[in-house]
């Protein structure tokens, strides 16, 4: 027993060497979990070899990929989840001016501030049960994106970057990663190649703004300084090869290639008819899902679209008879335009926010405020399940109560979904390992 607890614990101890031969090994068992580190050493102990179950481990969590695109619908600020995907029609004093009202999918309710989104919910899966340990709005949403708590020492990546970088691009012009809507603050490619990070699109009735040549440049004067500008760049590259170089580099290439491109048409909402522009909305987020389809439908990987103005510590009734409708139109056309072209079976939708709101509604301002304790999330396509829901809050919203899921688990089920291996390590520049969604589980019962 003895020979063999020692064979394994060298075998462990080899195999975190070879997974970063360059990087302090100290440093890296402070980013692994405990829990994994153990479930090694306890392999290990047992005389079975790490490699072995490196390998079982792969197996267990590689699947083939039920979503090829993502939609992610960042509503910034905290969206009431009483409000919208969890009403408390027995709790009056919960639902203030909110009713409930029936959906398509038999007995899911939405608030009544959703009338047209309830008529789509046949399409989608509920979450009821999120919570995070984050409650301020900076923190929750790096943590919502990143799946890791901010920290000064590293910039995580966002999740879009991680698709960008782990799924491989479908479409070589166009870039694998739109934010729409986006404003500052802006998380993306953390420690991974800035082209991984996204393409910030302000406007979306605007799309891409100077990607074209000025018309008093004739085209044999424009090849040649385009010409002279690469010779510049490749020397420069082959003198000073670092990460930044090159990261300059694969932008001006994409840039160059996206110009020339046909594809630049996927930004351009003109091509629609103004009836079906009219059905998602005039307003930036219903303007911005329209625009989602549009990249999706010419194969870009991963689409965000902001909304903010959910931070409704006063009047949230009637923010909610504005706010509402705006994410009504947007969200309910979404899902019907998805379907009804064949795309949603290949393209995840998500609704999430940072956190939620309080039950209890603030005497005087009319306000919920910060509540990161139980607040829900919206699935649809890419292989969820139809008119589902998974955990439960309390009888007040309040709390948990059944299937409590954390926030990096929300990130989870997205990369499940997309075929990414939860259990995968990449390094940082600086030798730390981290994984996708932190290496916390997926909701599988959203999975046929």
């Amino acid at each position: 027993m003895g020979s063999s607890m020692s064979l394994g614990f060298c075998l462990t101890l080899m195999s975190l060497y070879l997974l970063n031969r360059e990087s302090n090994i100290m440093k890296m068992l402070d980013e692994l979990s405990r829990r994994e580190f153990a479930k090694q050493i306890a392999k290990s102990y047992l005389g079975v070899s790490s490699l072995i179950y490196g390998s079982d481990l792969i197996a267990r969590t590689t699947r083939v990929p039920t979503a090829r695109h993502v939609i992610f619908l960042n509503m910034r600020g905290g969206m009431t989840h009483i409000d919208t995907f969890d009403p408390k029609p027995d709790n009056k004093d919960v639902m203030g001016e909110t009713t409930a009202i029936n959906t398509s999918a038999d007995g899911i309710q939405l608030g009544h501030w959703l009338p047209k989104t309830a008529e789509q919910m046949h399409l989608a899966s509920l979450v009821r049960s999120i919570n995070s340990n984050q409650g301020a709005h900076e923190q929750a949403n790096y943590l919502l994106h990143t799946s890791y708590q901010k920290r000064g020492t590293i910039i995580h990546p966002s999740m879009g970057s991680w698709i960008s970088k782990l799924c491989g691009k479908l479409n070589k012009t166009l870039p694998d990663n739109v934010k729409i809507n986006g404003g500052s603050g802006i998380i993306g490619a953390g420690y991974f190649e800035s082209k991984h990070g996204p393409l910030p699109l302000g406007n979306p009735n605007a799309g891409i703004q100077n990607v074209k040549k000025s018309g008093y440049v004739e085209n044999t004067m424009y090849n040649k300084r385009l010409e002279a500008s690469k010779s510049l760049n490749n020397s420069f590259s082959l003198e000073f090869p670092q990460k930044q170089v090159r990261a300059y580099s694969d932008l001006y290439d994409n840039a160059i290639g996206l110009m020339k491109s046909k594809d630049l048409e996927a930004f351009d909402l003109s091509k629609e008819p103004d009836s079906l522009r009219d059905k998602y909305g005039r307003d930036n987020f219903g303007q911005g899902c329209l625009l989602a389809r549009r990249l999706i439908e010419n194969k870009v990987r991963f689409v965000e679209v902001s909304y903010g103005g959910w931070d409704m510590h006063n009047d949230v009734f009637g923010n909610m008879e504005t706010r509402g409708a705006v994410l009504d139109s947007g969200l309910s056309s979404l899902l019907e335009d998805l379907n009804m072209r064949g795309m949603l079976a290949d393209t995840m939708v998500v609704v999430a926010s940072e956190f939620g709101r309080t039950p209890e509604v603030k005497a005087g301002r009319v306000g919920r405020d910060h509540h990161p304790s139980a607040f829900s999330v919206l699935f649809a396509g890419g292989g969820v399940k139809e008119g589902f829901v998974y955990g439960k809050s309390d009888e007040r919203a309040h709390y948990v109560e059944e299937n409590g899921v954390d926030v990096p688990s929300v990130n989870a089920t997205i990369a499940y979904a997309m075929g990414l291996s939860i259990e995968k390590i990449t390094y940082s520049p600086s030798g730390r390992p981290f994984k996708v969604s932190n290496g916390e589980p997926p909701i599988l019962d959203l999975f046929s």
